[in-house]
């Protein structure tokens, strides 16, 4: 048979080829709850997670602990990590939900790299009540940057396909709502 056209089923060339694989950043300022909602979407649909949190560098660590906002240099090697890590699960066909501030349109970008279809869930709400979280929690991010993150968060653009899922409601109810978006997009 020549090269021409598809391989018919049940060819081995069909088993070759990657099946397509979905990704997911659930998105929002700290203590906006996105580290429960990925978890637990990524748990209910059996994909792989990354907490970014977890993959920032000591020295970012230490800056935010000391209530220093990072800048987007300190940003852009952590993004870069998170950017290959989706790209390396994706060539080894396994979907992905990474828990990711991606407060700018720009460290969206940069997660593009990964995934160039990458799917947003952007977990938004009351800044009173992200403050209250934040101070109920133990956590390297203290209350004290919520403001500096709430100036740096930029809206989803019309470009990029995602859901804002509003906070003030049960950890359930997000995500019944994430995964009511999330299933017709999946492939």
């Amino acid at each position: 048979m020549s090269g021409d056209g598809p391989a018919p089923a049940g060819d081995p060339a069909d088993a070759a080829a990657p099946r397509p694989t979905t990704h997911v950043v659930v998105m929002g300022v700290s203590g906006s709850g996105k580290t429960v909602l990925a978890s637990l979407v990524a748990g209910k649909l059996g994909w792989r997670f990354c907490e970014a949190d977890e993959v920032h560098p000591a020295a970012n660590v230490e800056k935010m602990s000391r209530g220093v906002p990072l800048t987007d240099e300190d940003r852009l090697p952590w993004l870069e990590t998170l950017a290959a890590w989706i790209r390396e699960q994706a060539a080894t066909g396994h979907d992905t939900v990474t828990a990711c501030s991606a407060l700018k349109r720009s460290y969206r970008d940069v997660l593009r790299r990964g995934a160039p279809d990458l799917l947003f869930v952007h977990v938004d709400g009351d800044p009173d009540l992200i403050i209250r979280r934040m101070n109920a929690r133990e956590h390297f991010m203290p209350g004290s940057l919520l403001r500096s993150q709430l100036d740096t968060l930029e809206p989803l653009q019309d470009d990029e396909v995602g859901v804002v899922i509003d906070l003030d409601q049960s950890v359930e109810e997000e995500l019944a709502e994430a995964l009511a978006w999330l299933r017709p997009r999946t492939a």
